[in-house]
């Protein structure tokens, strides 16, 4: 029904945006565009457009959706209000939460992930006990 909409705007859009604006925009989008999708420039771009377009209030049943994420980037970077100078900052400044982000130790460490995996293991065992339990009474 719906062409290819996803959750929040993909890489594989990337390449569409190249025509969108300028000359300095479209050569930044096609160097983007030849980078693995965890490089963080190409996350920077993907997390610029998922601001511009608003990706986090598109739910499936949006007009938004409806157009499918190639088609709404685009809308959305052609009618950016700012200058491509001011759209490539937001960029800049996206690459820097990102780099920021990045240094906080993501992924998680060993020590983090065996921390994560008890935790979970207790809350399943707890669940599983209470459930136990409450089945006894009402038995």
């Amino acid at each position: 029904m719906y062409p290819e909409s996803e959750i929040l705007f993909p890489p594989r859009c990337i390449p569409l945006l190249a025509e969108t604006r300028g000359k300095v925009w479209k050569a930044m989008v096609r160097r983007v565009a030849r980078l693995p999708e965890d490089h963080p420039d190409t996350l920077a771009l993907s997390l610029t457009v998922i601001r511009i377009a608003g990706c986090l209030t598109c739910d499936m049943d949006s007009y938004r959706a409806s157009l499918g994420c190639a088609t709404c980037s685009q809308r959305a970077v052609a009618g950016f209000k700012g200058t491509d100078e001011e759209l490539i900052q937001r960029l800049r400044e996206a690459r820097k939460e990102i780099e920021a982000y990045l240094r906080k130790g993501t992924p998680l460490s060993a020590k983090q992930r065996a921390n994560s995996s008890r935790a979970r293991t207790s809350r399943i065992a707890a669940t599983s006990k209470a459930s136990k339990s409450s089945k006894r009474r009402s038995g």
